[in-house]
């Protein structure tokens, strides 16, 4: 029987060892999330069902956790682009799963997503996601949708800011697909600015097939705010869409 040699041993060995720590990190992150929205719930609870608080744990406990468990290294650009002090639509590329992460400790406010029905049936995700007032898209129900909107609309009115991946699913190979119009309708009923942002480098880190972590950079670059319509027309939302996507394309170069 041929024995390998050092050369062709190697990468096998990488290839283990990569094994090994990619298991460890699904461990680590499973773990590592459950008890941060099992601690998020109780502070919810406890702070008499307000939800800024636990929001807040998002970004300064569970995002930087999975961060450096990840070595990620995230890098953020065009903070002092926006006025923190107002409501806006946060609109992304998508690349990874990471990418909720990264946003949730880039942006400096706390963030609600709009995310797709399915994630709400999710254990822990969903629990945390409907106790903190996200926002749920059913997809191919049109009424459904329109009464999500309306929600949406009504958490920006209350001051809140929202966040959302357009593109509607992880782009897998990095290319910048089409936006959806719906996040862009809520934003131009309650009147707050859309602000463009790319992320980059998530999807090296955590590619959007299966679990292979590997440590890198991310890069959370954000736009200038786009001022929506004062007096909106049924193609407003479509051309808002079209105008961010461009500005999250040009941001990415």
């Amino acid at each position: 029987m041929p024995v390998l040699g050092l050369e062709a041993r190697e990468p096998v060995l990488k290839r283990a060892a990569w094994a090994v720590f990619n298991a460890l990190q699904l461990a680590f992150t499973i773990g590592w999330s459950a008890s941060c929205i099992v601690l998020a719930l109780l502070v919810r609870i406890a702070a008499g069902g307000r939800a800024h608080l636990p929001l807040r744990m998002a970004s300064r406990l569970w995002a930087p956790g999975l961060l450096r468990g990840a070595g990620a290294r995230l890098r953020v650009e065009g903070l002092g682009r926006v006025d923190w002090s107002r409501p806006h639509v946060f609109v992304a590329n998508h690349q990874s799963i990471i990418d909720v992460c990264a946003l949730f400790r880039a942006l400096p406010v706390p963030i609600r997503f709009v995310l797709k029905q399915e994630l709400g049936n999710v254990p822990f995700i969903g629990w945390y996601a409907r106790a903190m007032g996200m926002v749920f898209i059913q997809r191919g129900n049109a009424r459904a949708a329109t009464r999500s909107l309306r929600a949406a609309a009504e958490l920006l009115e209350r001051g809140a800011n929202l966040c959302a991946f357009p593109e509607g699913t992880r782009s897998r190979d990095g290319e910048l697909r089409a936006f959806k119009g719906g996040v862009f309708q809520a934003a131009i009923a309650a009147h707050v600015p859309v602000v463009p942002i790319a992320i980059q480098g998530s999807g090296a880190v955590l590619p959007p097939a299966g679990f292979r972590v590997r440590p890198g950079t991310i890069r959370v670059r954000i736009g200038q705010p786009i001022a929506t319509p004062d007096h909106p027309h049924a193609q407003d939302r479509q051309q808002l869409a079209q105008h961010a996507r461009e500005a999250v394309a040009a941001l990415m170069r």
